[in-house]
């Protein structure tokens, strides 16, 4: 049965006959966990007050059960319940209005009940109804005397009386909210209890000590134990990346936050493996932490097929450096003794050597290199600065730099310092080259790569010849390979060129 503990019935409007029927009115009533409201203070500061009001010796917030009648709050009345049979709220909670009886003994409703014909001696009654938001009749909120009133309550105190029954009701209705959160916690907490249990992943939560106080199914078969007791994280971690699992728990702890790290985790057969350990803290109102929740994911056969496939690129990249050395070997000793090729050879021999230099900072074996574009340039560049450190010069932003970027750029930047050491400031002994390499240079987010020559007594090429080779190569590199621009500005002093590519070309892998 669906119930609304937020809106209260209509005051006046009486029961409803939806939930008159005695199966139906103590489901209701059972809802509000009345066993914890005896005596409860609110209430009884509420019958007080009503006996005061209507200058009555008794007063009682009574509801009427299957077997009886209890009294949750009583003044001038030691008796916690009596009978129903001899109940007058049973009456009155069933009225649209107050039920008021200036003299039992006078109605024929009430005129042989033992609770007027014996003690209390009951001769005038006043019971305003309880009804539950659903419109359920519970009881009522009475006044009694053991004299009669012929006169009944005046209109002060009758209106006073369902004022005071609306807050007996509020009480009521706040008790069964409380219940019916909590009742909804408890499912919520048992429904995740339950996820946790049938998860494929190790789940625990454990004492701000670190303590477990659960596991699911998934824990116990990985430990081989049903007892946390003997489940000690710390002992269960491989020796090798244990020193680094504590440091993060370490930080964490210290700090009060989340921790992740990677470590192979011995199972109940013995063997290790590899597991993304992950643990949060859960917080209490007041700020502190009262239970840290965790959990273990396998990771094995992904971790296994990454070093395999690292090992396959690293025996690949390997191979390709070999290919590099060989084709340049093979230059080499096919254009020695033929004057006629051996500017070509040289040539071919510069961009081949630039290749390896940037598959080096792509794919880095000794652990010497890096993914950073200035850090590609300055090895580019490193044959022509070797006799003066001002020679060549890279400043700016660090961009990170992905593999499919770093085969043009060599090129690009191969074919700059060759006609640098022909034409321009590389030729010269009072030559520099500065290259700045500058991160969101524009509104696009682009990176900019600065080629700044400066030479003494420089001579610019002519406007009107055609261009050669070298440009062409530039322009198919910038333009077609990394959808980026570039111009080119010679000047008495020598050259500027200007790179403009977009950030996702740089980084793309």
């Amino acid at each position: 049965m669906k119930t609304d503990v937020t809106n209260n019935w209509p005051q006046g409007r009486g029961p409803n006959p939806a939930y008159c029927s005695e199966d139906e009115r103590l489901t209701v009533m059972a809802s509000y966990g009345v066993d914890k409201l005896m005596d409860d203070g609110e209430l009884s500061a509420i019958v007080q007050f009503a006996a005061k009001l209507c200058g009555a010796p008794v007063s009682l917030v009574s509801l009427v059960e299957e077997q009886r009648q209890r009294f949750l709050a009583r003044a001038g009345l030691d008796t916690t319940e009596t009978p129903r049979p001899t109940s007058f709220c049973a009456h009155a909670m069933m009225e649209r209005e107050p039920l008021v009886v200036p003299d039992a003994m006078l109605d024929p409703r009430f005129e042989r009940n033992p609770l007027v014909t014996g003690e209390p001696k009951i001769r005038f009654y006043a019971g305003v109804p309880l009804l539950s938001s659903e419109g359920a009749p519970l009881g009522s909120l009475c006044v009694i005397d053991t004299e009669p009133r012929t006169e009944g309550l005046t209109d002060f105190q009758r209106e006073g009386l369902e004022v005071l029954a609306a807050s007996v009701m509020r009480r009521l209705n706040a008790r069964r909210e409380y219940l019916a959160v909590q009742e909804k916690l408890v499912r919520e907490s048992m429904r995740l209890r339950k996820m946790a249990e049938h998860i494929p992943v190790l789940a625990w939560a454990a004492n701000p000590d670190g303590s477990l106080e659960f596991g699911n199914e998934a824990l116990y078969e990985y430990f081989g134990t049903n007892d946390l007791s003997t489940i000690d994280f710390e002992d269960m971690i491989h020796s090798s990346d244990a020193e680094a699992v504590e440091t993060v728990r370490e930080a964490s702890r210290t700090k009060g936050q989340r921790w992740e790290a990677e470590a192979r985790v011995r199972r109940a057969d013995g063997e290790y493996r590899w597991m993304v350990l992950r643990a949060w803290p859960m917080r209490d109102a007041k700020g502190e932490i009262e239970t840290w929740f965790g959990a273990g994911i396998d990771i094995d056969e992904t971790h296994k097929l990454s070093q395999s496939r690292d090992l396959l690129a690293r025996e690949l990249s390997h191979r390709i450096k070999n290919i590099f050395a060989v084709v340049s070997g093979l230059l080499a000793m096919h254009a020695r003794g033929l004057p006629d090729v051996q500017p070509f050879a040289d040539k071919v021999s510069g961009a081949i050597r630039s290749l390896a230099t940037a598959h080096d900072y792509v794919r880095p074996e000794d652990g010497t290199s890096s993914d950073n574009l200035g850090g590609l340039l300055e090895g580019l560049l490193a044959p022509y600065a070797k006799t003066d450190s001002d020679l060549v010069k890279v400043s700016g932003d660090d961009v990170f730099l992905g593999a499919r970027a770093a085969t043009p750029l060599a090129l690009i930047f191969h074919e700059l310092a060759t006609n640098s050491a022909k034409y321009g400031a590389l030729a010269s002994e009072r030559g520099t080259v500065q290259i700045e390499v500058i991160k969101d240079c524009d509104k696009k987010g682009s990176v900019c790569i600065n080629w700044h020559e400066e030479v003494a007594d420089f001579t610019p090429p002519s406007t009107d010849m055609d261009e050669g080779f070298g440009s062409r190569l530039l322009r198919m590199a910038i333009e077609g390979q990394l959808s980026g621009s570039f111009t080119r500005e010679f000047s008495d002093s020598g050259l500027q060129v200007e790179l403009i590519i977009p950030k996702s070309a740089i980084s793309a892998k």
